[in-house]
């Protein structure tokens, strides 16, 4: 768990590397999004407010929903513009999500997909109930590595240069161990779980889209820069003694709606 001045630092460091960070960050399979779209009850032209601008934006954009998506990083904020630029009613806004005032609430879903863990504790679930209608649900989502037992023997290797690099976390495991999440005890004031589900996908990536990849990853980062240039290196010279293959990389991704709970902010409605 992260301190408020590191999950502050290593959130904003994202922008640093946007163009990366877009390209080659995991996305869920498009039934992740129809069943999202179908458990919080939205309808084309519903609005919906998106914690960042990762993986959720565009497909909820083209499933017909306005999406207002505050993101923190202007280059990040920039990017999503650009591939919102098809969608009239999607907005971008470069604040971060703790200091947006909407114009109004009423929001048919609030979404955060691999971003809630950097919202202050305070605010992850209570603002997005208080930017809900009556009804509303508030779609929490995200990618998560794995490794199946029939995985490329570099994936085996390279934990060795994790280890050289003291980079901190365990080695992902197979796919069938990684659950569904679920909402925590301090979430349930304000929401009812209705759902969770898991989308277990490959993505395949050429070796400089993979490191391009992995020097993204906040894990990365926190190594500070010395340290995860020298872990990167590694990680290059082991996939060109590798030859150099294209990786299919194993993820799950996780979806979970929760229904706003009708007496969570009862003024006003």
């Amino acid at each position: 768990m992260h301190g408020d001045r590191e999950r502050h630092e290593l959130r904003a460091g994202f922008d640093r590397a946007a163009e990366a960070y877009q390209r080659t960050g995991p996305v869920c399979p498009p039934r992740a999004f129809d069943d999202l779209v179908r458990l919080a009850g939205l309808r084309p032209g519903d609005r919906v407010a998106e914690i960042g601008t990762g993986q959720a934006t565009v497909p909820l954009a083209e499933r017909g929903v306005a999406v207002t998506a505050a993101e923190l990083g202007a280059e990040l904020a920039a990017i999503a513009r650009r591939r919102l630029a098809g969608f009239p009613s999607a907005r971008v806004l470069t604040t971060s999500f703790e200091d947006w005032e909407p114009e109004a609430a009423g929001f048919g879903a609030v979404v955060a997909f691999s971003s809630l863990h950097w919202v202050d504790p305070r605010l992850r679930y209570a603002k997005p109930a208080a930017l809900l209608r009556p009804g509303g649900a508030m779609a929490v989502g995200g990618c998560h590595w794995a490794r199946p037992p029939d995985a490329h023997p570099f994936w085996a290797d390279v934990q060795q240069d994790y280890r050289a690099a003291r980079y901190a976390g365990d080695p992902p495991p197979p796919p069938g161990q990684i659950g569904p999440w679920h909402f925590p005890p301090e979430a349930g004031a304000f929401f009812r779980e209705v759902a969770s589900l898991r989308y277990p996908f490959q993505a395949v990536y050429s070796p400089e889209d993979y490191l391009a990849m992995l020097a993204t990853q906040s894990g990365t980062r926190a190594l500070g820069e010395a340290r995860m240039a020298g872990f990167l290196a590694r990680v290059r010279h082991r996939l060109g003694a590798a030859g150099s293959p294209r990786l299919a990389v194993t993820f799950v991704g996780l979806v979970t709606v929760g229904r706003r709970r009708p007496g969570a902010f009862p003024a006003g409605e």
